[in-house]
């Protein structure tokens, strides 16, 4: 929604342009003289001239920098971190939150609040089968999210019944965990899919026991007056590579119902699917409207 001032510019050069089309256009009548005739389109000249100063300005105000200028303040400066490779771990960018990263599971808690019960080592910790997701402890609406995750190894069963887990942001929307490799299931349900709503553009999955990554940017739903004005959206890199564009997503993808109005940030959540699926190396950062 624009800010007052934005209105105002806007209602300003509207009503300007159109008195000094009204004056450039005017046709006197026989009555009004030629002075008169000469005086408006003077004016209509004048009018315009200034509606085009005012929309300079308007694009300037909005702008608030001109190109190149070393006025405009810089970007802060990040350690960007490192990547995982293999078996070692990756480092955060120095911005980001550390939900794991390698010490305990203090950031997450089990559904009803209580310390998170999966199992934890120095490298990495895994889904214990039927103890229910895990969410973070704190809330997280438009967010750059990075996931490590390996699949068991030697794979066991075939279709969603082999290394299935899952990253739900705000405990509602499913990034797909699952092991595809060489494993068909339904498109909307494999590794990297919306779940439910959109495969992957290409299957990135790598051999189950190889460590995999997901960078996802999100940008929440938002509500006014109980209404969705504008849905959530979605891309995602598996392994690097790019399998989900910036895609809408249709409401909770548990359900086929649409979206109910919600907090702009919820608990981000970890599925427990009864397979030990193995994650480290998982940050956050907040991103701006």
């Amino acid at each position: 929604m624009e800010d007052l001032c934005s209105f105002s510019t806007r209602l300003c050069v509207t009503s300007a342009a159109a008195l000094s089309f009204a004056c450039w256009s005017f046709v006197p009548n026989r009555e009004m003289g030629e002075a008169m005739s000469r005086a408006l389109r003077i004016a209509g000249v004048a009018l315009m001239a200034f509606v085009s100063l005012l929309a300079q300005n308007a694009a300037n105000a909005q702008t608030k920098w001109q190109p190149h200028d070393l006025n405009r303040p810089q970007p802060a400066v990040i350690d960007p971190g490192m990547s995982g490779s293999g078996e070692t771990g990756g480092r955060a960018p120095s911005d980001a939150i550390v939900l794991f990263g390698g010490k305990d599971l203090a950031a997450w808690s089990q559904k009803d609040g209580g310390p998170a019960t999966w199992k934890v080592t120095p490298e990495y910790f895994e889904v214990v089968p039927k103890s229910g997701y895990i969410y973070t402890r704190q809330a997280f609406g438009d967010c750059q999210l990075h996931v490590e995750f390996a699949e068991p190894s030697p794979a066991r069963g075939e279709g969603q019944d082999r290394g299935n887990s899952g990253v739900i942001l705000m405990g509602l929307y499913e990034i797909q965990v699952l092991d595809s490799y060489e494993n068909k299931t339904y498109p909307d349900g494999q590794a990297a899919a919306v779940y439910g709503q959109y495969p992957p553009l290409v299957n990135a999955a790598r051999p189950p026991g190889q460590w995999q990554s997901y960078d996802i940017i999100f940008r929440g739903p938002r509500f006014a007056n109980g209404k969705l004005v504008r849905a959530g959206r979605v891309t995602v890199l598996h392994n690097g590579v790019l399998v989900q564009d910036n895609v809408e997503i249709h409401g909770p993808t548990a359900s086929d119902k649409p979206d109910e109005p919600h907090a702009e940030k919820l608990p981000l959540a970890l599925q427990d699917h009864n397979h030990p699926v193995r994650y480290r190396n998982i940050w956050i950062r907040e991103l701006p409207e």
